[in-house]
């Protein structure tokens, strides 16, 4: 009869056991939010450089700042809206303002079972930009994903 119940509890226990892991939610450890990447560049050199100060927000966001007077941003994280096909920025480098716009294109990506879905974008154009402090954007790789590369270079 001991022998019977050893048996017993150890099939309870292995049961419970069982159950607990089977009920644990799987973890997403990748990154799910693609945000195009600028790098800023000095244009008399052609060197990375960080600007003394960046603000940047979106056209009409103005109490929304992604970076406000920022110091060694490198690169700038600028999200852009699946939703639409142009976004719009203000960036403030070093005291002077700048607009820069992307026309872009938008679809879905699966990142994994856990992680679920996100949005890859496409640069249809080379950026339009006003060219006070930026004085031009080379684009570097048109495919805007999660993975951590370098988009577009700003020399100012």
């Amino acid at each position: 009869m001991n022998n019977n119940l050893k048996v017993s509890l150890a099939i309870i226990i292995s049961g419970i056991a069982i159950f607990l892991l089977s009920c644990t939610p799987l973890s997403c450890f990748e990154e799910t939010e693609s945000f195009l990447k600028a790098s800023f560049y000095d244009n008399s050199t052609k060197k990375m450089r960080s600007p003394d100060s960046l603000t940047i927000y979106g056209l009409n966001m103005e109490t929304n700042k992604l970076y406000e007077k920022a110091k060694n941003i490198q690169p700038a994280l600028l999200p852009l809206n699946p939703s639409e096909t142009t976004c719009t920025f203000i960036m403030v480098i070093n005291g002077i303002r700048d607009t820069i716009t992307f026309s872009y294109n938008s679809y879905p990506h699966l990142i994994s079972k856990e992680c679920g879905y996100t949005f890859y974008h496409n640069l249809e154009t080379d950026p339009l930009t006003t060219l006070n402090a930026i004085k031009y954007v080379y684009k570097s790789k048109g495919n805007i994903t999660t993975l951590n590369e370098e988009n577009i270079r700003i020399y100012y």
